[in-house]
């Protein structure tokens, strides 16, 4: 397996006019690549969520399937430690579609819990969240080659353009889970079940994402290439003539050791602010995403009513993280905090509108729609303000560690299990919406002690600037 994944040979370098023109062609061909292979990640990761309302019927309770479906997040969160350092080293062409592959496969497995073992209800939540844990594990394949061919086809003062559209590809992905889990059912459930209907949402939410995920895992590596050196092309520096100051050809930059790294980072308070604050904001995102499909079937609504509210939610995401990003670049002088704060007071009024309307289907996905638009800007800004609150020698590991802070707490623990078991103690919504509303809350308290601090970094920079000046 180390063989197959090692990176590929530095070819002799080639330059010139059709250097540059191979370049510039393989540039838009590796982006497009990664764009649609971490898109595929997406059809095959939260699809468990999907099939909640159709698992109730079989005796499951909410409790028992949010814990099944908190696997997933559960090991994302740790998985996106552990992958990142093994793509360093690996061959990003061959890296991100083995995972996408892998992921795929395992979610064909979720249909054996209910088709074989659905009786044996302790077995049957068993195996769900075995399988919902290693997709989430093999989904942890996905961000890091991405992240590899960035950095590595796109220099430093172009990469923030590139990556804020190639950001939009989970949301692409994850819009069309809802629509391929209600027409897969439809196309392709009497191939399989014959007339028995009620197992059709095997084939939607499981098989069909799956086998066009493995497809696209097959696009995906006939388009991405590693490096421009294995194509016998110029480092990104030397062709762009762009480099960070830190740069250094033969990569003897400094780096700090791992005991250094964790200090730095675990000894920062406002990176535990900000760790935090992400923690919620995720709770609200999975909260109000994974369980949107239940709520809606709990008031009559039907699958592809809820597959479209899915779409809704993930597509409004699209603009409102660019937006959020224009925001806090060019009105809020690069400050994060402030527009993340913003941002989650109005969704709170977004999530009491959709709590106290959960009956009209219209004005439901509209809150939806709102929510998607806002919630992602906040994701996104929490990664870029990381980076500004640590050293650059610490910088991953600080993203890291909110990552992890969303994916474990936020995600697992509060949006998956706890509101889980919170809807079936109460017997109703009220109280996992008061808990969305109290997150929002939270997150907001906590960007709110990061708000100074943020201050100082701006002023910094701007110091900066002038010192550039003169």
């Amino acid at each position: 397996m180390a063989s197959f994944l090692a990176p590929p040979a530095y070819k002799p370098e080639q330059t010139g006019p059709e250097a540059d023109a191979k370049y510039k062609r393989l540039r838009w061909q590796v982006f497009i690549g990664i764009f649609i292979g971490y898109a595929g990640f997406y059809l095959v990761r939260k699809n468990l969520s999907m099939a909640i309302p159709m698992l109730e019927p079989f005796g499951f309770t909410k409790g028992e399937l949010g814990t099944a479906l908190a696997m997933n997040a559960l090991a994302y969160g740790f998985s996106k430690f552990v992958m990142a350092s093994v793509s360093d080293r690996s061959n990003a062409r061959r890296f991100l579609p083995l995972g996408l592959i892998l992921s795929a496969v395992a979610m064909m497995f979720m249909i054996v819990p209910i088709q074989y073992f659905r009786e044996q209800k302790g077995l049957a939540i068993f195996l769900m969240g075995a399988f919902n844990f290693l997709v989430g594990w093999f989904q942890g394949m996905g961000w890091p080659p991405c992240g590899r061919v960035m950095t590595r086809w796109f220099s430093i003062k172009e990469r923030g353009t590139w990556m804020s559209v190639w950001n939009c590809a989970h949301n692409v992905g994850g819009a069309l889970v809802g629509p391929m889990a209600a027409y897969g059912a439809a196309w392709f459930g009497s191939w399989f079940y014959g007339n028995d209907e009620k197992m059709y949402f095997l084939i939607g939410t499981y098989a069909f994402p799956a086998a066009v995920a493995i497809l696209i895992a097959i696009i995906a590596y006939v388009l991405i290439r590693d490096t421009p050196q294995s194509c016998g092309l110029q480092s990104i520096e030397k062709w762009s003539g762009s480099a960070s100051k830190n740069y250094d050809e033969k990569k003897s930059e400094h780096s700090l050791t791992f005991a250094e790294i964790f200090k730095t980072v675990l000894s920062n308070k406002f990176l535990w602010y900000i760790a935090l604050a992400n923690s919620f904001i995720y709770m609200v995102r999975y909260g109000c995403l994974d369980w949107a499909p239940t709520i809606l079937s709990s008031h009559g609504e039907d699958i592809k009513s809820a597959g479209w509210a899915y779409f809704a939610y993930e597509a409004a995401a699209i603009p409102g993280t660019i937006f959020c990003g224009w925001l806090s670049d060019k009105v809020f002088n690069g400050r994060r905090a402030l527009p993340t704060m913003i941002f989650m007071a109005l969704i709170i009024i977004a999530i009491i509108i959709y709590w106290q309307n959960l009956g009209n289907l219209s004005v439901v996905i509209g809150c939806l729609i709102a929510i998607g638009f806002l919630i992602y800007g906040p994701v996104m800004l929490i990664g870029v303000q990381a980076l500004d609150l640590a050293p650059k020698n610490a910088a991953g590991t600080a993203a890291g560690l909110t990552g992890f802070m969303g994916y474990v707490l936020g995600t697992a623990i509060l949006a998956n299990t706890v509101l889980g078991y919170v809807a079936d103690s109460t017997g109703g919504w009220d109280m996992p919406f008061l808990l969305l509303i109290g997150a929002c809350v939270l997150a907001i308290i906590f960007m709110g002690l990061t708000y100074k601090e943020e201050q100082y970094l701006v002023a910094d920079r701007k110091g900066e600037k002038i010192e550039e000046k003169q």
